[in-house]
């Protein structure tokens, strides 16, 4: 698995609009329609529109 990078200021904001804790996800892969994000504790991954 890769590893995850902490989300930026603008990343976090997008996250929380999602619904999600910012603080329990790691960016994967940041492609121009989708955010690719793993939990930092469960490992599971998650697909978010940009």
């Amino acid at each position: 698995m890769k590893n995850g990078k902490r989300p930026t200021k603008r990343q976090k904001e997008h996250i929380k609009a999602m619904g999600l804790n910012p603080e329990n996800w790691l960016i994967i892969k940041n492609l121009h329609n989708e955010m690719h994000l793993v939990h930092r504790e469960t490992g599971t991954r998650r697909i978010v529109p940009a």
